[in-house]
């Protein structure tokens, strides 16, 4: 099934759920039910086709929607602090489990067939039409007078992805600091901005300023489906990116069915046609406007490398690099570089 294509960017989908009625509505007892879901940005186009997908389906029947969009590691706080939400679809898995220290998310979360990942993508560079610099290569960004934006890791999930790529390329996957840091440094260096999403890193890019943007390769998808005049670049070694999902505690029996479907076939391919690569077999991609070869839209990098295999993943990586020192801990690498390069953001 080659399905009409949707600008879109992100979730995912594995089997529906018979529902009986209720209603997360507090107190109304009726049989529709609605379902909050707390997101982080680059997710909005794409969830439009996955919303409408699932409420045809017997799970959905009368469900409806009310999404909230924005920076992951905002949107994740926000949930802490009472912003309602009964799915979570965050960047990062530090973002959920944020969530399950504050008892907002059971602890056993990830106990599914994809590890409780619902999207995926790699990070590539999103450059001018025509390339004309000629960037093809993460050594490439750090040659004398390129300008980079990249979100600010301080707030965005996508950021911290980009990051982390950097510093794989540098370190070949190994723990180099030296090497990393060194890298690190003048990519920080060559950073003209640090907006606080990954969407408004985008926005800013289409908007005029940089060289290169260091984004998720579905952003870059997106953004030349909605008209931008831009290329992007899958550089030969990069880092798999991987998007967590989640249900509250609280959530209800549709929000429960949701997150299942995320990661059916039929999500998948919602998902790919906002190019997203797909986190389950059986996916029939088609062709996916926006992508560099539609007919081959994501492409094998030559090394890709993970966070579990060369991070030890986020339990490990986030106060290591991204740690702000607070509760008696060091500073993150990557905290401490941004803030002896002066290039700390907007947060």
């Amino acid at each position: 099934m080659n399905k009409t294509i949707k600008v879109a960017v992100a979730l995912t989908a594995a089997g529906v759920l018979a529902l009986t009625g209720c209603s997360s509505d507090s107190g109304s007892g009726g049989d529709a039910e609605t379902i909050h879901l707390s997101a982080f940005s680059v997710m909005e186009a794409a969830n439009e086709p996955v919303f409408d997908d699932f409420e045809d389906t017997d799970a959905g029947d009368g469900v409806s929607f009310e999404p909230s969009y924005g920076a992951s590691g905002d949107q994740s706080r926000a949930v802490v602090a009472g912003s309602p939400a009964d799915v979570v679809h965050y960047s990062l898995e530090t973002d959920v489990t944020r969530l399950v220290d504050e008892g907002l998310v059971a602890d056993d979360w990830k106990d599914n067939a994809t590890k409780g990942i619902a999207t995926s993508s790699v990070v590539v560079f999103v450059v001018r039409a025509g390339n004309p610099d000629g960037i093809e290569t993460w050594d490439d960004l750090i040659k004398p007078g390129v300008e980079i934006i990249t979100p600010n890791p301080g707030s965005s999930g996508s950021a911290r992805w980009n990051i982390l790529a950097g510093w794989a390329h540098a370190t070949g996957g190994t723990d180099d600091e030296a090497a990393g840091k060194a890298y690190l440094t003048k990519l920080l260096n060559n950073t003209i901005a640090l907006p606080a999403s990954g969407r408004e890193a985008t926005t800013a890019f289409t908007d005029g300023s940089g060289d290169v943007l260091l984004s998720y390769e579905n952003e870059a998808i997106l953004a030349k489906q909605s008209g931008a005049d831009i290329d992007y670049v899958v550089p030969p070694d990069t880092l798999l990116i991987e998007n967590p999902a989640a249900v509250t505690k609280d959530a209800g029996t549709a929000a429960k069915a949701f997150l299942e479907f995320m990661t059916s076939t039929e999500a998948q391919e919602d998902y790919a046609q906002s190019g997203f690569r797909p986190v389950v077999d059986g996916v029939d991609v088609g062709e996916v406007d926006g992508a560099n070869d539609p007919s081959d839209p994501f492409p094998t990098p030559d090394t890709l490398y993970t966070l579990d295999d060369n991070f030890g993943g986020w339990g490990e990586a986030a106060d290591k690099f991204f740690g702000d020192g607070q509760e008696g801990k060091p500073l993150g690498i990557v905290t401490e570089l941004q803030q002896n390069t002066g290039k700390e953001g907007e947060e």
